[in-house]
């Protein structure tokens, strides 16, 4: 039976519950699994009016925009600054062995793959920020975050304009290109109660644009196409034994640590590397099953950057593990020092599922 909260959220958002089969491209999907999904920006019309609202000047703005994080007046739960919990060793006993997922795939004109980024979106009247990166997928277009960087649980309400810039510049650049999101993908247990077990989205994009300036100062939008093809998509793996695994982290780091100083600028893509040997619960946040990556003095900002294990430092591709949820204050002392996120198991697969099936208009497989 689906939950009052659950049919709320949908009445809310117009969007449709989805009950998904088996997910054939990883195996041991589970039938019971439950995507949410909610439209961001369906026709051409509504990708140009979001946009619109992307224009230079206002992207030139987007990094004194707030990145994304708890307390924070109409923003949505987040990562950061969460409260100690109990956390136990990893034992090879309490995971399922590797599952091989999505593999890699570098960019269409070859080399590195150059999948990290920022989204920038609003919720009410004011603008936020989170990191991203782009995955593999059928579409080629799909991009993987936190949930809380596209869907705000408490309000039953997505973000609204989102949209993913890869490699962005220190003052608005888009080098590789503006993806409008046209659907969100989350599990609904996200959604329908902000449960951190599963703080994580795919949304699916449009084709990618850059804006270019005629002589009399006016812009229009040139075409770039699909995101994978430009940037490459890091592969995915699930179900994997976390004491396993080596973990790269991604992320532009840039809020207050606890101390009240601000090493990040938000503008330098960060990384933290080691590895994962702890499963971090907080009751509070109904968070049972996060692994935690520590150290890491990642703060706000970071939110929905990529974990990556069997990273190529090299190709710029490894394969999507995690995303960073919650950092930690774990010593209590003037920086945070771990970063955790969702365990990506075979219910993480299926939201992906929906998000690289899905198309959009002039773009489709």
């Amino acid at each position: 039976m689906i939950s009052r909260a659950r049919q709320l959220a949908a009445a809310a958002l117009g969007g449709a519950l989805l009950l998904l089969p088996a997910f054939t491209g990883i195996a041991n999907a589970a039938p019971a699994s439950r995507v949410f999904g909610v439209t961001l920006a369906k026709t051409a019309a509504d990708m140009k009016k979001v946009a619109d609202y992307w224009r230079p000047d206002q992207l030139k703005q987007a990094d004194s925009y707030s990145p994304a994080t708890p307390g924070a007046q109409a923003a949505p739960t987040s990562s950061a600054g969460a409260a100690s919990g109990p956390a136990s060793p990893v034992t090879t006993a309490r995971r399922t062995s590797v599952t091989q997922g999505i593999t890699p795939v570098p960019p269409k004109q070859g080399g590195a793959g150059k999948t990290m980024g920022k989204v920038f979106f609003k919720f009410g009247a004011k603008q936020y920020w989170c990191s991203a990166s782009a995955v593999a997928a059928r579409n080629r277009s799909v991009v993987a975050t936190a949930g809380h960087c596209a869907y705000d649980s408490r309000q039953a309400k997505a973000a609204e304009y989102w949209i993913f810039v890869p490699n962005p510049g220190p003052n608005g650049e888009t080098p590789d290109g503006i993806y409008v999101g046209a659907a969100l993908s989350m599990h609904e247990d996200w959604s329908g109660k902000g449960d951190y077990d599963f703080d994580y989205a795919f949304v699916t994009v449009h084709r990618g644009f850059v804006w270019e300036q005629a002589k009399d100062g006016t812009y229009t939008m040139k075409d770039v196409g699909r995101l994978q093809d430009n940037v490459g998509g890091q592969g995915l793996e699930i179900n994997r034994k976390p004491v396993a695994a080596t973990m790269t982290a991604f992320g532009f780091p840039a809020g207050v640590q606890p101390d009240g100083t601000r090493p990040f600028d938000g503008k330098t893509l960060r990384t933290c590397q080691g590895s994962v040997t702890y499963w971090t619960v907080a009751p509070a946040l109904d968070l049972q099953k996060g692994v935690r990556l520590q150290p890491c003095a990642f703060s706000p900002g970071a939110s929905g950057g990529p974990w990556l294990v069997d990273y190529d430092a090299a190709r710029g591709l490894g394969n999507l593990n995690g995303v960073n949820s919650l950092t930690w204050n774990r010593d209590a002392k003037g920086a945070y020092d771990a970063v955790s996120s969702p365990y990506f198991d075979t219910t993480t697969a299926e939201v992906y599922r929906r998000a690289a099936a899905l198309t959009t208009p002039g773009n489709v497989t």
